[in-house]
């Protein structure tokens, strides 16, 4: 599920949850309002998700920095020019930066709402997006927000660019996306996680699913 509780897409500081990264027994979590936003058992798919989007340019943003897997690659990537993060918790982007001290160079982290800072982007200004936030399950499920925010996506995305959210380990396609492209393109990769993971759909194995939305 990857959906801690942070209630709302705008989050006050009074309400911001307690972020804690928990490393026991060889396990790596990243921990918002107590439950399971992220875990290190998912590089490879991380890493292919990251992949899959250097293949459509060289101009690059990603939603969530979590614990900066996706980031790292995707700016190491040697067809990468730029690659901007956007991440809500002031905690989230602390914890990252005490893990790796020396970024590369075109590795920019911003702080920010991403359900108003999509507004600002200039349109056709990224090639690919790939977005991991930490969300409420309310803030999924919100049809009338995501149909006001997926247009703004596609606006920021170059002729050609992508969208890919973070992997499904179920076998359907995202329904919050699909009305706003033609083309998606779907990957199946092998997924083993930690037997105290939460947030996989049928088991700790299986097959998860990485989707790519194109723009025409």
């Amino acid at each position: 599920m990857r959906t801690p509780n942070i209630s709302e897409p705008n989050t006050s500081p009074q309400e911001k949850p307690a972020i804690e990264l928990i490393e026991q027994d060889g396990q790596v979590t990243l921990s918002i309002g107590g439950e399971q936003a992220m875990q290190a058992w998912e590089r490879d798919l991380m890493w292919a998700s990251a992949d899959l989007l250097c293949e459509y340019g060289k101009d690059f943003y990603e939603v969530g920095l979590g614990l900066g897997l996706s980031a790292l690659r995707i700016a190491g990537n040697p067809a990468t020019r730029s690659h901007t993060v956007l991440e809500l918790f002031e905690e989230v982007e602390d914890l990252f930066r005490a893990r790796h001290p020396h970024l590369p160079d075109n590795l920019t982290v911003e702080r920010g709402d991403f359900f108003e800072r999509i507004f600002e982007l200039p349109s056709e200004s990224f090639d690919g997006i790939f977005f991991d936030p930490a969300l409420d399950m309310e803030v999924w499920t919100d049809a009338e927000l995501w149909a006001r925010v997926m247009p703004e996506v596609v606006r920021v995305l170059r002729p050609g660019g992508v969208f890919i959210p973070f992997f499904s380990t179920k076998p359907e396609l995202r329904g919050q996306y699909l009305p706003h492209f033609r083309r998606i393109r779907v990957e199946r990769h092998p997924f083993v996680a930690y037997d105290t993971t939460e947030y996989t759909h049928g088991g700790t194995t299986g097959d998860a699913f990485i989707q790519c939305f194109l723009k025409d």
